[in-house]
């Protein structure tokens, strides 16, 4: 590359998939439990309706799939 020196880098994130120079998958998991609270929070926030049929029917669709993103890797 025309000996231009690349830049060490420990972290890097990609479509929202955080891979360490170590290739250990902890900031991955913090990554995606954060993500799952701030929807959690904002599901608090936003909806009266706190029934068991309710909360469930949005915890599948908003928070689950926050969880759920790349487990396959």
């Amino acid at each position: 590359m025309d000996a231009v020196q690349l830049q060490v880098v420990h972290e890097e994130k990609d479509l929202r998939v955080v891979v360490t120079d170590d290739l250990k998958w902890e900031n991955q998991c913090v990554a995606a439990v954060k993500q799952a609270n701030k929807v959690l929070g904002m599901i608090k926030r936003s909806f009266t309706d706190r029934t068991k049929e309710t909360v469930m029917a949005l915890y599948k669709s908003l928070v689950g799939p926050h969880l759920e993103y790349c487990v396959p890797i």
